[in-house]
Parts: C-alpha cells; structure tokens; sequence
C-alpha cells in the first residue's frame, strides 16, 4: 500500500520573498503518495521575463490527487504535463497550475500587478511575462486561484452549446462540475441539476444558482449532461439521464483507471452520445486563444457567486500534510487554497 507520508526537506525554512536571497521553496511529490518542501534557485529575470512573489495557490483535487497517487498513465505522461512542471511522472515531481501572485520584477506594465499563472506550488518563480494574465482589481486574489478551474469550464460550454430553454445536468459536485453548474445556471432559461452523492453539496449548488439532487432522485430526459465526477458509476448515470438523442459531455480524467458502460439497450436506440472535453485544445469554430479564454475566466471570477467552491485554506509549511489529508479523504474540500507569507 501507498505510504501518505508528508516530509519537508531538512536546513532550509519556507518563506515568502526571493527577491533578497534568490531562491525560494517548492512543493514536490517525491514519489506516489510522498510530498514535501526544497529549494530553489532562482535566476534573476531576463527583458521578457517577470519575477512572481506567490499570494495563494490552489490544489486541484483531481488532477493533482491523481498525480499525488500515481495514476497518470504512461502513455499519457507526455499530454498530462503541466506549462511549468519540473520532473516526470509517477516522481520526483512539481506539478500544479493554479498560482496567483504580485509581479516583483518585469516590464514595467505588469510590475506590481497581481497575475494568474500555470505554475505548482512554489512562493516565487520566475517565467515569461507573457505566461501570466493579470487579475482585475475586482476579483480577490483568493478567488483568483479559480482561473484554471473556470478556463476550464468556459471551455465545456463551448464544447457544449446550450440552447435557451434547455434541460441540463451535472453529474459530480467538484471543482470543474460546480464551476460548469454556475455558467450555464447563467445562460437565459436553462435549467440546471447538479448531481452529486454528497447531499451537503445542495447549498454549494443553491449558491451557484443551480438545483441539487442526489443521484437517485436526478431528472431524466435531459437535453444534455456534463459528467465530472471522476467515477464510472457517475459516467453510467449520466447516460441514464438523457432524453433521446442526448449527450454526455465527458469531462472527467480517469487516469490509469478503466471504466464499464452498458452500450446496449437505450444506448442505441436512444441513439445517445459521449464526447470528450479537454481543456488542452479549444473547440474548432471557435476565435479565441488561450489568452482569450484565460482573460475571460478572470473576468467572470468578478461574481462572489464562486465563493462557494473555497472551501478550505492552510498555509504553504503544511502543504505536504495538506495534500495527503486531500488524498486520503480525511480534509474533504472543493478547492483548498494555500496561503503564503507576503512578507520575508
């Protein structure tokens, strides 16, 4: 069995700055199931470059669960590599890509502005100015660590394209699902289910201004259903709950897992469908760039209604125990925010 053990590396404290000493400290998975802190040394910035002293960073309960227990598929290793990851999979490696932070050094125009970034857990990195995406100044930098969670989600709905007027259920209460429920609960006359075994998860889903039900009282006849639980169970449910001719867009990452669908029966002659959403590649058709839809999801981040998903926050020195207690059910979260020093 997987030991969860949460370590620190020895003759070294972490801090906040790095602008004094040129290092800083990052979390890194050792091996499945093993975490803890080292060093870094920094390079000072080149003319296109921005030096980032962190504010808060998120975990990402799937993907960095997955990572954190060693499921990533090795002939997904390559397509599951995060911008600024370091390492290889199953370990040593530091992965993340929810990170907010101020710009201490760069160009003029970002020095001083608070930016989202794709970068793991680290209290000050340094990376192309044109990687991070500033904040607006009306969204909290705590909230901000949801930019990937919601790039995410924007690109769901244009895999999707709900019509005004539709039936549409969520199946699975996390980050991803809560932050799809919310777009489309936006979206003139669609009417929205989350669903999800944890019946707690009701007041996050009347926060988003979306409906809840448990799995067994979900609607059926569905236009449409966006499965993100992560489950083959959930995935089955999904397909249950469509009205002929549906979908389910599949959003959810299995790693190294195989999932059963029942593909008799209702599955072809309700001429049903499951299709794929990924966030690495946009929809065809559609005009945007990565920069785009990353401006954007900082932009809708404006609405406290995301609040809801912050469900937890620690400080950086306890990040290993943090994302063990993640990994082994005991620290139930959404999304659990890591605060870390602003000042040295």
């Amino acid at each position: 069995m997987t030991s969860h053990t949460a370590t620190a590396s020895a003759g070294f404290t972490p801090t906040g700055r790095a602008t004094a000493t040129g290092t800083a400290t990052a979390y890194w998975l050792r091996e499945p199931g093993r975490g803890e802190l080292r060093a870094e040394r920094l390079s000072p910035p080149g003319p296109d470059e921005v030096l980032v002293r962190t504010l808060r960073s998120g975990v990402s309960r799937g993907t960095e669960l997955l990572v954190h227990r060693g499921g990533v598929p090795v002939d997904q290793r390559a397509a599951m590599r995060a911008p600024f990851q370091v390492g290889e999979f199953p370990g040593p490696v530091k992965y993340g890509y929810l990170s907010v932070g101020v710009v201490e050094e760069g160009p003029t125009a970002l020095r001083g502005r608070t930016v989202f970034c794709l970068h793991p857990h680290q209290t000050a990195y340094v990376v192309p100015a044109s990687a991070v995406t500033v904040v607006p100044d009306d969204v909290p930098h705590r909230r901000a660590v949801l930019a990937g969670t919601v790039e995410t989600a924007i690109n769901a709905l244009w895999d999707l394209a709900p019509l005004v007027g539709d039936r549409v259920a969520v199946v699975g209460a996390g980050m991803v699902g809560c932050a799809v429920a919310r777009l489309l609960a936006q979206v003139p006359g669609v009417e929205v289910t989350l669903v999800d075994v944890d019946p707690d998860r009701a007041t996050v889903a009347i926060a988003l201004g979306a409906r809840f039900a448990v799995p067994g009282e979900a609607p059926r006849a569905c236009d449409s259903v966006v499965h993100t639980s992560g489950t083959g169970s959930g995935l089955r449910l999904a397909l249950g709950l469509l009205a002929p001719e549906g979908e389910v867009l599949e959003l959810s990452w299995y790693g190294d897992e195989l999932v059963q669908l029942p593909l008799g029966g209702v599955f072809h002659s309700g001429r049903l469908a499951v299709r794929a959403s990924q966030v690495g590649r946009i929809p065809s058709g559609r005009r945007r760039s990565t920069s785009d839809r990353m401006a954007l999801a900082l932009r809708l981040l404006a609405d406290p209604a995301y609040d809801a998903l912050l469900t937890g926050e620690s400080d950086f020195a306890d990040l290993p125990a943090v994302i063990a207690a993640l990994a082994s059910g005991e620290l139930p979260a959404l999304c659990h925010t890591i605060r870390y020093a602003e000042e040295a």
